[in-house]
């Protein structure tokens, strides 16, 4: 089912998400189709949306949701960074569709998670998916993009700028 996606400043975003158990898997796997059905959603409208966490329709569950050639589902995920090499990105966010925040990220990472089958998973991802996954795990731990900004002139309204 499609959900209400929660807008910056809601308080729910900023709550820290809990671990999910193996014995919610199968509430887990409605809460995944929500997610699905919400990104699907956000994308026809705003013609954006790689990515969907749990916590931004409102489920304090350690639970991402990526669906870009196929669908991914990411459970209890972990990051780790290789190096400090960092990437500056204009960040957007389902919770904000009209701000674009300048933040920086690492550029590789790797994501340790479980899988809907509840089986280990290990990814590496670089550049774009790196920031993507960063951003979404972020949302888990109740940091949105905006408290990342690199400063006090990052954040700027999608109507009032050209990105190159």
């Amino acid at each position: 089912m499609v959900k209400k996606i929660l807008l910056l400043g809601n308080r729910k975003l900023y709550e820290k998400s809990e671990l999910i158990q193996k014995d919610e898997i199968n509430y887990i796997k409605e809460v995944v189709g929500d997610l699905h059905e919400t990104l699907i959603d956000f994308r026809k409208k705003h013609k954006v949306g790689r990515a969907i966490a749990a916590p931004q329709i409102g489920v304090p569950k350690r639970l991402i949701y990526m669906y870009i050639n196929e669908p991914i589902v990411f459970i209890n995920p972990t990051l780790e960074f290789e190096d400090e090499e960092t990437i500056e990105v204009i960040d957007d966010c389902m919770s904000f569709p009209e701000i674009l925040v300048k933040v920086d990220r690492y550029k590789r990472c790797t994501i340790k998670y479980r899988d809907i089958n509840w089986d280990k998973c290990e990814m590496k991802l670089e550049d774009d998916l790196s920031e993507l996954i960063q951003h979404e795990y972020d949302h888990l731990d109740g940091i949105l993009a905006t408290m990342r900004a690199k400063d006090n002139k990052s954040l700027f309204l999608k109507s009032e700028i050209k990105i190159n």
